[in-house]
């Protein structure tokens, strides 16, 4: 399709160059064309610029977006998105007071899910994630990363790695995948030492010999895997060819940062539980820290302290965390109102952590994250809205009137 969209309000997150990240003071501003045009030709971003400097175009479709926004594709770098069932059930035993460790001891928690998952076929786990697929690019999100880490058994992680594959070709989104067999212990292994044996001499040979993985995950954690054991997954994963990208710092100081810029991590993601050194050990080098606020929205715990980060002169990503444990949502949107309200980011700040960084967390710099000619031709336009800080403010309402993936009008 050769698309123009011509009169927008503001043309949001242009960049002339493609960049790696924006980082500390940077991530404040983010560019913006007035009374704009943009040209989509195939599945590229042609031509873009203001309105009184278009040029003749003949286009197969013409979209006229006055009063409107045009945005980059969110980009959804962290997400559980394959599951098999929600689990409401534990939203209930939290309300009566039980904590994260005690629902877990009782069955819930990620045991919960790989039980339901290990029961569901793989067709039909395929079309369950398919509804989440369609949701969240409802939501405006262009790309994804999907991990594993609800099969705990070598032929489950991979049912669930064959899922996320399949949803990237049979949907719109570009897809990158991860693969989190260190996600929990199942429960019949008495020594957990013997299950990381598994996940490093089976699992990850298996997830590699059939290409289902770009990343490789654990969640270091107290209760959950230590620096020594993630790190030892971690490089296990890389001779492999998969990049590092870590559960780190959710429910304490675990050292799963550190960790990841040890082992050269594309990213470290949680980081709700933060101390100086943390802070620290992250400044000056190639590790995304990506904060995930909607599981401290629904756990109740701490937010991430972004202002801090950014004072560093860090960057920082943006993403849902989206599964069914502990953040059941996969708007984007909503982690924008939470990155402002809880955590004192500006808009602009939370904009730039959700599009350019978060495509830089899932290698995808190059083609998703920015208004950019020769980027991925992967959009959302705006209802009539005031501003674009209208996003984040407006948490409840639903902003978005058209997507646009891969040049195709998809709703």
């Amino acid at each position: 399709m050769d698309i123009l969209i011509k009169n927008i309000k503001g043309l949001v997150q242009v960049r002339e160059q493609s960049l790696k990240w924006v980082a500390g003071a940077d991530m404040a501003n983010l560019p913006v064309i007035e009374n704009a045009y943009l040209h989509i030709k195939d599945d590229k971003i042609a031509d873009y610029g203001a309105m009184d400097t278009i040029p003749s175009i003949n286009a197969d479709e013409e979209i006229d977006a006055t009063g409107r926004f045009v945005f980059p594709s969110f980009v959804d770098s962290h997400t559980h998105l394959v599951f098999a069932a929600s689990r409401e059930e534990e939203f209930v035993y939290k309300i009566r007071g039980m904590s994260y460790e005690e629902i877990a001891a009782k069955g819930g928690g990620i045991l919960n899910s790989a039980k339901k998952l290990q029961a569901t076929s793989e067709d039909e786990l395929f079309e369950r994630a398919l509804v989440r697929a369609n949701e969240i690019i409802g939501f405006g999100t262009g790309a994804v990363e999907i991990k594993s880490g609800y099969g705990l058994t070598v032929e489950d992680e991979m049912k669930m790695l064959r899922v996320a594959k399949r949803i990237g070709r049979e949907t719109p989104l570009a897809v990158k995948t991860t693969f989190l067999g260190a996600h929990a212990v199942p429960k019949h292994y008495t020594n957990k030492q013997d299950y990381i044996d598994v996940v490093v001499n089976e699992m990850i040979p298996a997830v590699a010999e059939e290409g289902l993985a770009d990343y490789i995950d654990a969640f270091c954690e107290k209760g959950f895997f230590t620096p020594d054991e993630t790190e030892f997954i971690m490089e296990a994963g890389k001779k492999y060819g998969m990049k590092p990208k870590i559960h780190a710092n959710q429910l304490s100081i675990s050292g799963g940062v550190q960790v990841g810029v040890k082992t050269g991590a594309l990213s470290v993601d949680h980081l709700e539980v933060m101390d100086q050194e943390a802070i620290d050990a992250l400044v000056g080098t190639e590790v995304m820290p990506t904060m995930l606020p909607g599981a401290a929205f629904y756990l109740g715990t701490s937010y991430p302290p972004a202002r801090d980060m950014i004072n560093a002169g860090l960057p920082l990503a943006l993403a849902t965390d989206y599964n069914p444990g502990s953040a059941p949502c996969g708007k984007m949107a909503f982690m924008l109102s939470l990155a402002c309200i809880r955590m004192k980011m500006t808009p602009e700040e939370a904009i730039n952590a959700a599009t350019i960084n978060t495509a830089y967390a899932i290698d995808l710099s190059d083609t998703y994250g920015s208004i950019t000619k020769g980027k991925t031709a992967s959009v959302f336009i705006t209802k009539e809205i005031p501003s674009y800080a209208f996003i984040p403010y407006a948490f409840g309402s639903d902003v978005i009137d058209q997507v646009i993936l891969k040049g195709e009008v998809v709703n």
